[in-house]
């Protein structure tokens, strides 16, 4: 939530100049952004246990006067959003046929501070079914790396099966005395992380919650073996993912 409201503000305090002009009665650029989260997850759809497909191609239709505005921006407001969308479905674990795009329309059947939005499912190197101005670059959605920050250090999780505990032969050695050799296992699978308790003496915990078996990890849980507290994370990787 953290993310998405950064990424919000962002966009109010860029085009907060252009769209206060004229104060009520036109479209604010949060409402889009708002909407944006809304239309994906209203138009998903599950494909299966793992995979559920949304929308990628967003066309906003705005009126007269609140196209003005946003032709003013072009690109860098349509490239917002798309940011906004792309971090919705990380967020949501969403699948997508192709790059996420974003463009704007006129409709001239919509007043001032009215705004409709359509999205269809596109495959990469589909051709768009229209061309509209302005509009956003593709964006491929971000891969977050999942990772452990533990004693101010982190560790990427970038094999499949990560073992935790005090012998020397752990992937990551936790020198506490409360943790068993063997102690916990971080999983991947299919892009989901969990914890997985290794039959250890004191147990292990995420947010406060004993492990029976294995517990999905989000961005944010708290891990708990002996006295030691590790904190899952999902970061984008250093080079941006793009």
């Amino acid at each position: 939530m953290g993310l998405l409201d950064n990424v919000e503000r962002g966009i109010e305090k860029m085009v907060r100049s252009a769209f206060s002009a004229g104060g009520k009665g036109q479209v604010q650029p949060v409402e889009i952004a708002s909407r944006l989260r809304r239309e994906l997850d209203n138009r998903s759809m599950a494909l299966d246990e793992d995979r559920t497909l949304a929308p990628n191609v967003f066309t906003v239709r705005l009126s007269d006067s609140d196209y003005a505005l946003a032709e003013q921006w072009g690109p860098t407001l349509a490239e917002e959003l798309c940011d906004v969308a792309i971090r919705h479905v990380n967020s949501q674990k969403y699948t997508l046929q192709g790059p996420v795009r974003v463009s704007f329309v006129r409709d001239k059947d919509l007043r001032g501070g009215e705004f409709e939005l359509d999205s269809s499912v596109e495959k990469s190197g589909s051709p768009s079914p229209r061309t509209s101005r302005p509009a956003a670059p593709a964006r491929q959605p971000v891969r977050l790396t999942p990772v452990l920050e533990i004693d101010g250090q982190r560790y990427s999780l970038n094999a499949p099966s990560i073992i935790l505990g005090r012998s020397s032969e752990a992937d990551i050695l936790i020198e506490d005395p409360g943790v068993s050799r063997r102690h916990l296992e971080i999983r991947t699978v299919n892009g989901i992380t969990s914890a997985v308790d290794l039959g250890s003496t004191n147990g292990s915990y995420v947010n406060g919650a004993r492990v029976e078996g294995q517990e999905e990890l989000q961005d944010g849980s708290v891990i708990t073996m002996g006295r030691t507290r590790i904190t899952f994370r999902l970061m984008p990787p250093a080079n941006g993912g793009q």
